[in-house]
């Protein structure tokens, strides 16, 4: 079954800077562009780090003025010294629900998207991504009567009926053998916009508990 991949919902247009790239100037194109960080690359566009608001808040804190106490004028910082290194990123052919569980778990807002030798070839946000939950229902049933029951699982057309109401699909019916249920569960869910399932589907034949003939007779009391 086809998924939607980053590849789908990324922005190919990349507003991003180089590690020299001065704190300030860095400051100003985020707020140019009302964005929440922008990749680092260096001279052949690969990513070696990112530059988030909170990384700009962090050093923009008050702290000790060494360069006052050392009697010699500091450096105006640059991207490079206060970008998040390394970069967490993701690859175009990766699907669009993996990004999301990354974003989640690493608790970011945006990944720079890259090829297989690490250059920049988009950025992908959370509100990229919300997009893969704003599918059609109408979409979302073909998908689970055309795809799931019919090609995959070859449950006959009418044996489950199919509801789907703001993402959540509703299933009722019955299939052939029981090992079918955690298959087809399986694979509604990991239909993109999906939301969740509630599966009323029973199955005529138990095919879970099969015992070997040699185990039962070995079993029986004497």
């Amino acid at each position: 079954m086809k998924h939607i991949k980053v590849a789908d919902l990324m922005t190919d247009e990349v507003v991003s800077v180089a590690p020299g790239t001065a704190f300030k100037d860095t400051a100003k194109l985020l707020a140019q562009y009302d964005i929440s960080g922008v990749p680092v690359l260096d001279d052949e566009d690969r990513v070696v780090g990112v530059v988030s608001q909170t990384d700009l808040l962090a050093h923009a804190a008050p702290g000790p003025d060494t360069s006052r106490q050392n009697g010699t004028e500091a450096e105006p910082p640059t991207a490079g010294d206060v970008m998040s290194a390394p970069a967490v990123t993701v690859r175009a052919e990766e699907t669009a629900a993996d990004a999301a569980r990354l974003m989640t778990r690493r608790g970011i807002e945006r990944l720079p998207v890259v090829d297989v030798e690490d250059r920049l070839v988009g950025i992908v946000t959370r509100r990229d991504l919300l997009r893969m939950f704003l599918r059609p229902d109408s979409e979302i049933r073909r998908r689970v009567t055309g795809e799931v029951l019919t090609e995959v699982l070859g449950v006959p057309t009418g044996d489950i009926d199919v509801h789907v109401v703001d993402g959540i699909v509703t299933l009722d019916g019955h299939v052939e053998r029981r090992s079918q249920l955690t298959a087809l569960l399986s694979l509604v869910e990991r239909l993109d916009g999906v939301v969740t399932v509630a599966s009323q589907v029973t199955a005529r034949t138990d095919d879970t508990a099969t015992t070997h003939p040699d185990h039962a007779r070995h079993a029986m009391p004497w």
